[in-house]
C-alpha cells in the first residue's frame, strides 16, 4: 500500500465513481487495483468520513497556511507606506465631511490594524484546527473496538498514531460522523472578517482616488474607460471589492449548514461544503494577491492633499486664533463673535460664489486680530493640527506590527504582478 501511495489511475476512479456513484468507494477499489494483496483490510472500520473529513481538515490547515504568509506581506507593504508618510498630513473625514487633520501614515495604520486583527485570526483558526480522527461510522469507534478485540487502549493509540501522522496536534474528543460543522463556520468566519478588511480599505483608496490624493497603480498603456479617455478607473481595488462582497456572504453556507445537521449527520452538508470551503479560500487568496499588488505601487500627492487642507484648515484654526488672541490680551467672546462674522462671510464665498476660503485674508484685514497677524503662518502650519499622529505611527509599527511580521520573515520577497 505505501508503495502505491502516488499510483494513483484516476480514469479507472472516475469510472468506478460513475458506476457506484460514491466517490470513496471508487478510490478504495481503485487503490486495491493497485494493491491486490492489501485489497481484502483496505478502509476496514473505516466510513467515508473519514477519508473525507480527516481530508478537509488537512486542507483547511494548508489553506490557512498559504494564505498567511500573503496577508503578511500586505501588512508589511502597507507598514513600509505608513512608516513613509507617517508626517504627511491630510484632511481627515468623519461622515465623509472634512474633520480634524490626520497623516497619511496614520490613515493607513487603521488599514493595518484591522488586518493586524485579521492575522491574528487566522492564526487562531488555523492553531485551533484538530484532526477528526478514527472516529469510525457514528462516532463512537465501535468497529475499531471490535478490530482490537475490546482493547480501549489501543483504540485510543490509533487514533493518536493516525493524528499525529497527519500533523495535528489534538483530534476532536466527540465527534458524530463528522467533525462538527460549526469548525466549518469558525473557518469562514474569519475568512469573512478578513474580506471585511479589504473591502474598507479599498473603498477608501476608491474615495482617495475621487479626490486625487492617493491612486493604486496605473499602468502606462492601461485604459480606464472605452468612452472617457480621460479616466483613470481605481479597478483593481473594484475588483477587491467586489470579492470580498463573494468571501462576506459565503459564511453564510456553513451557518445554515450547521443548523440542519440531524443528529450525528446528514449528506445534505457534503455538496455545499465542497463549493464553498474552497471557494471562501481561492477568493482570500486572490483578493490578498490583488491588495498586495496596489499596496505596492500606491500613489500619493501631496500638492492635491496640500490644496485640500488649504481649502478647509481657515476654520479648523479659529480655536487656535481664539487662544492666541485671549493669550494677547483679548476677550474671548468678543473674539468668537468676531471670527463667527468673517468665517460665515468667508463659507458665503466658498458656498454660493465658488470662490476660494479667504477667511484668513478677512483677520489679516481686521485691525482686531493685529496682536497675532505675525502668528498666522505658524497658527496655520497643518503639522501642528496632526496631534500624536506621527509618534503614533512609529509606536504601533514598532511595538505590533513588526513583531507580528517576524514569524514570515522567510517569506517576505517579491512583488505580485497581475494580469487583471
Amino acid at each position: 500500500m505505501e508503495a502505491n501511495l502516488d499510483n494513483i489511475d484516476f480514469t479507472m476512479a472516475a469510472e468506478e465513481e460513475k458506476k457506484l456513484r460514491h466517490d470513496v468507494m471508487a478510490h478504495v477499489h481503485t487503490f486495491a487495483h493497485c494493491c491486490p494483496k492489501a485489497a481484502a483490510i483496505i478502509h476496514l472500520g473505516a466510513t467515508s468520513c473519514y477519508v473525507g473529513d480527516n481530508t478537509d481538515l488537512i486542507v483547511l490547515r494548508d489553506g490557512f497556511n498559504l494564505l498567511l504568509p500573503k496577508l503578511a506581506r500586505v501588512i508589511s507593504r502597507l507598514a513600509d507606506f505608513a512608516e513613509k508618510y507617517a508626517d504627511l498630513p491630510t484632511l481627515g473625514f468623519t461622515h465623509y465631511q472634512p474633520a480634524q487633520l490626520t497623516t497619511v501614515g496614520k490613515r493607513c495604520c487603521l488599514w493595518i490594524q484591522d488586518l493586524c486583527m485579521d492575522l491574528r485570526n487566522l492564526e487562531r483558526a488555523r492553531d485551533d484546527l484538530r484532526f477528526r480522527g478514527v472516529k469510525g461510522t457514528t462516532g463512537t469507534q465501535a468497529s475499531f473496538l471490535q478490530l482490537f478485540e475490546g482493547d480501549h487502549s489501543k483504540v485510543e493509540e490509533l487514533d493518536r498514531l493516525v493524528t499525529a501522522k497527519a500533523g495535528f496536534k489534538r483530534a476532536y474528543m466527540v465527534t458524530g460522523q463528522t467533525y462538527s460543522r460549526k469548525v466549518d463556520i469558525e473557518v469562514l468566519s474569519v475568512l469573512a472578517s478578513l474580506g471585511a478588511s479589504i473591502h474598507k480599505i479599498c473603498t477608501d483608496i476608491r474615495l482617495l482616488a475621487n479626490l486625487k490624493e492617493i491612486e493604486e497603480p496605473f499602468e502606462k498603456d492601461q485604459i480606464g474607460s472605452s468612452a472617457m479617455p480621460y479616466k483613470r478607473n481605481p479597478m483593481r481595488s473594484e475588483r477587491c471589492c467586489s470579492l470580498a462582497r463573494h468571501l462576506m456572504t459565503l459564511v453564510l453556507d456553513p451557518l445554515q449548514t450547521a443548523s440542519v445537521q440531524w443528529f450525528e449527520r446528514t449528506l445534505d452538508d457534503s455538496a455545499n461544503r465542497r463549493v464553498c470551503l474552497a471557494e471562501a479560500f481561492l477568493t482570500a487568496d486572490i483578493i490578498l494577491s490583488t491588495l498586495q499588488n496596489i499596496s505596492e505601487g500606491l500613489v500619493v500627492y501631496p500638492k492635491v492633499i496640500e490644496r485640500r487642507i488649504r481649502q478647509e484648515l481657515p476654520f479648523m484654526a479659529t480655536e487656535n486664533i481664539i487662544m492666541a488672541m485671549v493669550k494677547a490680551g483679548g476677550n474671548r467672546q468678543d473674539c468668537h463673535e468676531k471670527i463667527r462674522v468673517l468665517s460665515q462671510q468667508a463659507a458665503a464665498v466658498v458656498k454660493q460664489e465658488g470662490g476660494d476660503n479667504d477667511f484668513i485674508d478677512r483677520v489679516r484685514a481686521d485691525s482686531y486680530f493685529s496682536p497675532i497677524h505675525e502668528q498666522l503662518e505658524s497658527l496655520l502650519d497643518p503639522s501642528s493640527f496632526t496631534g500624536r499622529a506621527p509618534q503614533q505611527v512609529a509606536k504601533f509599527l514598532k511595538e505590533e506590527v513588526r513583531p507580528a511580521l517576524i514569524p514570515y520573515q522567510s517569506t517576505m520577497g517579491g512583488k505580485i504582478e497581475l494580469a487583471l
